[in-house]
């Protein structure tokens, strides 16, 4: 028998690349080869792929079974490889025609028993796919909403091996069909008219969506720093298509997406526990890198609780995707890319006790103490924090509050989204999106203001109270508060209010 081909696709991070299946079944010794630079799993392969095949009651070849996996060059991982290896054998030994599997790229996992089982990252596979021009793909059932996402591909369904195969004998055969997309029953959504007082940081929030600005909230226990975070993403815009074709992908990797419908069309929401590890933040594995709740993160909102009692390691390493906008991981076997551009919120109690803020003059840590503590979150990760803001206890004047009718989120999402508009605007040359991307060389060349409204910055600055990179945050405050009020630049004015902003009025010293 000659020999026989088909595709499939291999994930390098979130690019899918085509990988070319050859099988030869010749004469010889009954051995089975996997060749091609398979992982140290994939000869498992051959177990799996034997048992589903016969218990398919399919014919299993008696002879030298050869497979090779090409480029041979490029790494290949994942158990998405079994059923290409198995129509490419089942080909070769006459089963079905090599013909009709020529063009084609097969994605899933066997079980023993034959089922095709789902797995993770069909979507950027299947982008892949489809960057070969009109491409048949197949898929598990499970998979199929999620791969017919890409348009211009013909994706076919399957549960089991046998289906496939009598399918690929006489393609007129009935498939299943393509589920169906349904949304999920809406839940009750959070909103920012539940928040009581609080005006400075709902004011704080609003400015960070309208800018991509990252925020840092300090209050004592009970003063709403969660509940101020999970409202964020309210006031964000929706994703558009290229952004939520990325976002579903990094999720499909991570095996997070959720079933319906498979397409994330808003900012995601990530909260991490103090204790998540570094590989757990930023990424990583032991044989297959997946991506971290950083790169989860990606258009959307990363909330870290607790902040200063975050290892070392995890502040230190926020440095990268902060500026870069990505994660990269390395590992012995190569290095991977993920991208992880978010809004970065971080909650921080004033003090290592954590006093709830009911209780009155319960904290009992000396100054020294509470400077020491926040002094954790200083240095270089604060100067990337642009808005730090202090929250107050609830007071009686806040349980008053809740009786009058407070600004809901869709009023303040109006605004951000009209705000991020005049800056897409005067930003559609450049190849940043919002006024927290922009570069410290271009907001002292391209968006550099007049000295007048620079005085607030200078003042600062001859005090020693700014870093050169603060000074930048505070620019880039300015141009997010000049769009939410509709003026064509900045002012004095925009600007004090910026330095205001970023210092907190001096909560961490």
């Amino acid at each position: 028998m000659a020999v026989v081909r088909t595709r499939t696709v291999t994930l390098i991070a979130t690019t899918g690349r085509v990988i070319e299946v050859e099988a030869d079944v010749g004469h010889g010794q009954a051995r089975f080869h996997l060749i091609g630079l398979p992982d140290t799993h994939l000869p498992e392969i051959q177990d799996r792929v034997r048992a589903a095949t016969i218990n398919s009651s399919l014919p299993w070849p008696k002879k030298r079974t050869t497979v090779s996996l090409y480029p041979a060059s490029l790494p290949k991982r994942g158990t998405h490889l079994d059923l290409s290896i198995a129509v490419a054998i089942l080909a070769a030994t006459g089963v079905i025609p090599a013909a009709r599997i020529a063009a084609t790229f097969f994605l899933g996992e066997l079980g023993l028993d034959g089922r095709i089982i789902p797995i993770r990252g069909v979507l950027p596979a299947v982008l892949g796919a489809a960057a070969t021009g009109d491409a048949e793909v197949v898929v598990p059932t499970a998979n199929a909403s999620e791969a017919a996402l890409v348009p211009g591909v013909q994706v076919v369904p399957v549960d089991d091996l046998q289906q496939l195969v009598t399918w690929l004998r006489d393609d007129r055969q009935q498939l299943p069909p393509i589920p169906a997309s349904v949304a999920p029953p809406s839940g009750t959504e959070v909103d920012l008219a539940d928040i009581a007082g609080q005006a400075q940081a709902r004011k704080a929030l609003e400015i960070s969506a309208a800018g991509g600005h990252h925020l840092l909230m300090i209050g004592p226990n009970g003063s709403g720093t969660t509940m101020l975070a999970e409202r964020l993403p309210a006031l964000l815009p929706d994703l558009d298509p290229q952004d939520a074709y990325e976002v579903t992908a990094l999720h499909s990797i991570a095996g997070t997406l959720p079933p319906h419908p498979p397409l994330m069309t808003r900012p995601p929401f990530i909260s991490a526990h103090h204790t998540a590890s570094p590989a757990a933040i930023f990424g990583g594995g032991r044989t297959v890198a997946r991506p971290g709740v950083c790169s989860l993160a990606h258009r959307g909102i990363l909330y870290l609780d607790e902040a200063p009692e975050l290892p070392r390691s995890v502040l230190d390493g926020l440095r990268q995707p902060l500026d870069a906008g990505q994660v990269t991981i390395a590992r012995s076997a190569g290095t991977l890319t993920f991208p992880a551009r978010f809004i970065l919120v971080l909650a921080a109690t004033p003090c290592p006790c954590s006093a709830p803020a009911s209780i009155e003059h319960s904290c009992q840590c000396s100054t020294a103490v509470r400077r020491r503590y926040l002094a954790r979150l200083s240095g270089a990760l604060g100067d990337r924090i642009a808005i730090t803001v202090a929250l107050t206890p609830p007071r009686s004047q806040n349980v008053a509050a809740r009786r009058e009718r407070r600004e809901n989120s869709r009023a303040v999402a109006e605004r951000v989204l009209h705000a991020r508009r005049r800056a897409a605007q005067r930003l559609a040359a450049t190849p940043w999106r919002t006024n927290a991307e922009i570069p410290a060389s271009a907001l002292h060349s391209d968006f550099r203001l007049p000295d007048a409204a620079l005085k607030p910055i200078a003042a600062s600055a001859d005090r020693g109270a700014l870093s050169a990179r603060g000074a930048d945050q505070i620019l880039r405050i300015a141009w997010t508060l000049a769009d939410l009020t509709g003026k064509p630049a900045p002012d004095h004015d925009d600007v004090a209010a910026a330095l205001a902003l970023h210092h907190g009025d001096d909560v961490r010293t």
